[in-house]
């Protein structure tokens, strides 16, 4: 592979795979504790 094929493929479906991921990550059974202890880690200074 190239480094031409391999930019075009992450910015298609690579960028695709990543969000998805991402999104799966979030919204699976189990994770609502984690999401809520890491969107308060920019507080905890305060």
């Amino acid at each position: 592979m190239d480094y031409n094929l391999t930019r075009k493929f992450a910015d298609s479906w690579g960028l695709l795979a990543m969000a998805l991921f991402s999104v799966a990550f979030v919204f699976r059974p189990g994770s609502r504790r984690q999401v809520d202890e890491a969107s308060q880690i920019p507080l905890k200074d305060d």
